[in-house]
């Protein structure tokens, strides 16, 4: 089992709550953030280019990716455009389709090839990475994102995609792939040994990795042993048992 030391994949921190983004930002072993219109809602975001323009100035020198949230072809165009101009260290999200279906290729190639930094979201299909990658080759520095838990949560073997998009990926100067919808500690181990570049994972995830390599599966055992029988003795559990059975 690696410890936290010997990963080589970036971490970054997926979440809104700005508090919890600049506590993160405290450990140097973050070398990111990425947000979405879902976790801004959580966060109760309403002024986006003010939250946006206070985070970038709390985290300056970190990836922090910015979703547009248009579903109109021309305004997404405007809205990155708008978001890219918050900070040097801003990429663009932008999904890979509209909600009508109509792939966002050629929006991505443009902006790409104009400077903006792209983090190319909510990519599930083999097809979709092949399209991203070919679409980012050669811009400005990229990203593309394979949700690898929410295809999990459907029982779809996502290790099939994800080697695929980091040998595409790998191939190019510019492109990197974020392992997305993180559900476990794990899955930072496997992204990290499948040379993905970047895994991006909720704090509370993210918060247990420095205890990565600091116990055995003897000593796991024996924990879970010991809560168990403490559990038990502070909830006052009780069992009548006859006294012949105890002595055996």
């Amino acid at each position: 089992m690696p410890k936290l030391s010997d990963l080589k994949i970036k971490l970054f921190t997926d979440g809104a709550d700005k508090a919890q983004i600049v506590e993160m930002a405290k450990q140097a072993w973050i070398a990111g953030f990425t947000t979405n219109p879902s976790l801004l809602k959580k966060a109760g975001v309403s002024d986006y280019e003010r939250y946006a323009r206070d985070l970038v100035a709390a985290v300056p020198d970190r990836h922090i990716s910015f979703e547009v949230f248009s579903d109109d072809i021309p305004e997404m165009v405007a809205q990155a455009r708008v978001i890219t101009a918050w900070g040097k260290n801003v990429y663009v999200k932008l999904p890979v389709t509209t909600t009508r279906g109509e792939p966002l290729f050629d929006v991505v190639r443009a902006l790409s090839r104009d400077g903006v930094k792209i983090n190319m979201t909510a990519i599930f299909a083999g097809e979709q990475v092949a399209h991203a990658v070919e679409a980012l080759d050669g811009g400005a520095p990229a990203c593309v994102s394979v949700f690898a838990g929410r295809l999990a949560d459907l029982g779809i073997d996502y290790r099939t995609i994800m080697q695929d998009a980091i040998a595409r990926a790998r191939k190019t100067r510019n492109i990197e792939i974020i392992w997305a919808s993180t559900r476990e500690v794990f899955n930072v181990v496997e992204a990290d040994a499948m040379g993905c570049h970047i895994i991006t994972a909720p704090a509370d995830v993210l918060k247990k990795l420095p205890s990565l390599g600091t116990k055995t599966a003897a000593e796991l055992s024996l924990g879970a042993v010991k809560s168990f029988r403490e559990d038990a003795l502070a909830a006052g559990l009780r069992l009548s048992v006859p006294a012949s059975r105890a002595a055996e």
